[in-house]
């Protein structure tokens, strides 16, 4: 009984998409945006292509493409088709590439904000490869933390309250808050020896854009200072563009601890004494619902808690 019914199962799949061929093609035009250099990249003629999308089109009951001018866009249908394609091809492709790999390396999935792979992965990415030979790691990026609970990672990175309810969370390292700077602005600039001579200087802001992301405003009510009298020299989206902004000499940004840490080592920033917020927030591993940590996600795991305690972090007093 079961047999037969993965049998129909199997010819129902074949009666509802008869043509990978069809696939393949519609996401090259689609993504390409064009017939003729879809054509190009597969290596058919142009009518060969247009044929495959007209019997598509036929198979699914609904036009793909609206055919303008001198241009093509997707029709809605055609977008929703399109996004589970691409999806579904580059999760094939991966599989792909951790076959080809071979058995000796053990690909782990982490999935992390821009600003956490680009301050706290890549700095260290030469000590994972010590530390741990045999374990490929693949970053999924995304801009946002809110954007990773649809990534299908092995282990993603969140900062915030630990309270959630989507995976096992386990604690990573605390933070703590406080400006920093260029050398070169601490030599052309007044040094701000209070808060208030803090809030009148030349400030670098980014958006509240995670759970727990500290603006300066309130990280001045957490120290007792309330004003809407900040001043500005750039606000923007990204907290990576402003400590950027901050390396080039442009002002004051927030340096939460664990982000800026080798650039304070380094010597590219200083951190402005005494000012300080230490939130009750904190950095966690989670692994999501339905995935079993293995002995190299646990590996991992480790790797990322194995950091120095923030109170070793390279402090330059002007």
């Amino acid at each position: 009984m079961k047999t037969q019914e993965a049998g129909s199962k199997h010819k129902g799949y074949r009666r509802i998409i008869p043509s990978m061929t069809a696939l393949l093609q519609f996401e090259s035009v689609a993504r390409l945006e064009s017939f003729t250099q879809a054509a190009k990249e597969l290596g058919v003629t142009q009518a060969a292509v247009s044929k495959q999308i007209k019997v598509l089109e036929e198979n699914v009951g609904a036009q793909l493409f609206h055919r303008l001018h001198r241009s093509i866009d997707l029709t809605n249908e055609g977008q929703a088709l399109f996004a589970i394609i691409s999806e579904s091809l580059q999760k094939i492709a991966t599989v792909f590439d951790q076959i080809n790999q071979g058995a000796g390396r053990r690909e782990i999935k982490l999935g992390v904000t821009a600003s956490f792979s680009q301050f706290q992965i890549m700095p260290r990415l030469a000590r994972l490869r010590d530390a741990l030979p045999d374990i490929q790691l693949r970053l999924a990026t995304q801009m946002f933390t809110g954007d990773l609970r649809t990534q299908e990672s092995d282990l993603y990175v969140r900062y915030g309250n630990g309270h959630w309810e989507d995976g096992e969370v386990i604690r990573l390292y605390e933070e703590e808050i406080f400006p920093v700077c260029s050398p070169g602005w601490l030599a052309k600039n007044p040094v701000p020896t209070t808060l208030e001579a803090l809030a009148s200087a030349g400030l670098l802001d980014s958006d509240s854009t995670s759970e727990g992301w500290m603006t300066w405003q309130g990280w001045f009510k957490e120290l007792g200072l309330s004003t809407q009298k900040l001043h500005y020299i750039l606000r923007g989206n990204q907290h990576s563009d402003v400590v950027h902004a901050a390396l080039h000499g442009h002002g004051i940004c927030l340096g939460w601890g664990r982000v800026v840490e080798h650039l304070l080592a380094t010597g590219e920033l200083v951190r402005l004494e005494p000012f300080c917020v230490r939130p009750t927030d904190a950095y966690y591993v989670i692994i999501p619902d339905g995935r079993s940590a293995t002995v190299e996600a646990w590996a991992v795991i480790r790797w990322l808690q194995d950091r120095a305690p923030l109170s070793s972090l390279s402090t330059a007093t002007p």
